[in-house]
């Protein structure tokens, strides 16, 4: 994708189940006038919460958490921290066992809870109407009762990634694709700060 981008040439994708359709052009304009041009998600996640008052103004903590998981050869897709804790997401892919080590290494040093059947639904949006979209997004998750377990923007701020339930995020998609997409809101749509 990068090289097509790159080069100014656009890349039509399009749906194997629906050929008809027209799809979604991907070039280097966008679409200025939506909130968010994709909705991507990834299913069978679990979510690893690791908790210790160790952390609080402490040097060092962040380190010593992720030499467990490079010594037990696991991969964090999506991270969140604050003062006392940090919360991960693993992949499918990741190795049981390898899994539990870490769980074990880490609770000599801090509490970890596993939290599986997660998935994680990521918005692509532009960086400038983030606040807009966040607004969105809480107001149809609260009205369809989806809990947000974490949350996290990537450093370009181009996306923003929210864990859910697993068995959530088919209506999550539905509700946000139909708001986002499809012109058909049950909520207010906030753009510029305004409600529309």
């Amino acid at each position: 994708m990068q090289p097509a981008l790159h080069a100014n040439i656009p890349v039509r994708v399009k749906n194997s189940y629906n050929p008809s359709a027209p799809g979604s052009l991907i070039d280097n304009v966008g679409n200025p006038s939506r909130m968010v041009t994709a909705i991507t998600c990834k299913r069978n996640i679990t979510l690893m919460d690791i908790t210790s008052l160790q952390m609080l103004g402490a040097y060092g903590f962040l380190g010593a958490v992720f030499a467990d998981f490079e010594k037990n050869k696991v991969s964090v897709d999506v991270l969140a921290s604050s003062e006392v804790s940090i919360s991960v997401t693993l992949d499918k892919k990741q190795k049981e066992n390898d899994i539990e080590k870490l769980r074990d290494d880490l609770s000599n040093f801090a509490e970890v809870e596993l939290h599986r059947d997660r998935a994680i639904l990521t918005l692509i949006t532009d960086v400038s109407r983030s606040s807009d979209v966040l607004a969105t997004v809480f107001a149809t998750f609260s009205m369809h009762g989806i809990q947000v377990e974490m949350m996290s923007q990537g450093a370009s701020k181009v996306n923003i990634s929210f864990i859910i339930r697993d068995d959530q995020i088919d209506d999550a998609i539905l509700k946000l694709h139909a708001c986002l997409f499809e012109g058909k809101c049950d909520v207010a749509i906030i753009e510029d700060g305004h409600i529309v």
